[in-house]
């Protein structure tokens, strides 16, 4: 494949239809798939394929597909807009998160109800056991706070060597530098991840760029 937009299809998980919220919103924006592709910076065949539930992007390009629809990745993540402007709270009970899968990771986005949220958290179960796995680098905008929840994992970064996390271990990183994670424990390991933003940006200062072959 000549980008690494993707890795192999992944079903999608039951009740999450990923590719219908990115048509509703597509759609309700008056963006044809060529307009949203180009500002996502992905290809046009590949918005297709996510739309119609033929692929299942990695975190990154749903980071990518929220820039592309203009919306917050919250947003896309949930079936409807919140209304109201106070009283904020949003409880997700154990297993009843908002579940998507890719041939690395299985993330249960928690709280996926509440949109504009600073941060969108998931308990991830890591199928990853080799670095073969991965196309390449893992990389986005903002930072990553990851506790590992049961088993072990092994965290590479771009900058550093390789360290092992056992449960209840947590680090903190800037998640524009590669990273990728693996378990390294029996069973498939349980991380709580947090992708923080970045700060926001100055006026006219560019947006920066994350090269299609870091997915």
């Amino acid at each position: 494949m000549a980008r690494a937009e993707m890795r192999a299809t992944a079903p999608a998980a039951q009740g999450f239809q990923l590719g219908r919220r990115v048509r509703e919103l597509r759609t309700q924006g008056g963006l044809t798939l060529a307009a949203v592709a180009l500002r996502a910076g992905l290809a046009r065949s590949t918005l297709s394929k996510i739309e119609n539930e033929q692929m299942s992007p990695t975190f990154d390009v749903l980071q990518r597909l929220a820039t592309g629809l203009g919306v917050d990745m919250d947003e896309l993540l949930s079936p409807a807009r919140e209304v109201g402007p106070t009283g904020r709270r949003s409880i997700t009970r154990a297993d009843q998160g908002q579940v998507h899968a890719t041939p690395t990771y299985v993330h249960e986005f928690l709280c996926a109800d509440l949109t504009h949220k600073h941060s969108v958290p998931s308990k991830t179960r890591i199928r990853a056991r080799s670095i073969a796995e991965f196309p390449d680098w893992v990389r986005h905008e903002g930072d990553d706070f990851l506790l590992v929840l049961e088993g072990a994992v092994e965290l590479h970064t771009e900058y550093y060597e390789p360290v092992v996390l056992e449960a209840g271990d947590s680090i903190y990183y800037d998640a524009q530098m590669g990273h990728l994670c693996l378990s390294v424990s029996a069973e498939d390991a349980l991380v709580l991840w947090v992708p923080i933003r970045a700060a926001p940006r100055r006026a006219g200062e560019p947006r920066p760029k994350i090269s299609d072959r870091n997915l």
